[in-house]
């Protein structure tokens, strides 16, 4: 039987390192950590305990072609400490999003998209 013990990383393609970066380092707080020398362009950040994984793949079949923001589309999850302070932040940054204060979920939840249409749910149970 398959053990799994824990999610490791969530990895996404981008189109444009420098853009993805400064998003997800500006916009999302996120802390680049070292990568592996690999033969291919992307970055690694610290999501919590976790790891977020950019990877430029040209041509990808996994980008969406729109920013767009839907829910009920892939996405990954972050959960934040408040949900209103997240909602000022994006606002402040000019970021668009679609706000779930009250979501069927037990968490509200703030949907967002990244410059290449990675889906990004924010969480936050207050």
């Amino acid at each position: 039987m398959l053990r799994i013990e824990a999610l490791h990383h969530v990895s996404v393609n981008v189109t444009d390192l420098d853009r993805a970066k400064r998003f997800y380092t500006e916009i999302l707080g996120l802390e680049e950590i070292p990568r592996p020398p690999f033969d291919f362009p992307g970055a690694w950040f610290r999501l919590g305990d976790r790891q977020l994984h950019l990877i430029v793949h040209a041509p990808t079949n996994t980008l969406r072609g729109t920013t767009a923001i839907s829910s009920r589309e892939g996405h990954f999850a972050i959960a934040v400490a408040s949900y209103q302070d997240a909602r000022r932040h994006l606002e402040a940054a000019g970021v668009p999003f679609d706000a779930h204060p009250q979501s069927r979920t037990p968490w509200a939840q703030i949907f967002l998209s990244d410059p290449d249409g990675n889906l990004i749910e924010l969480s936050a149970m207050a």
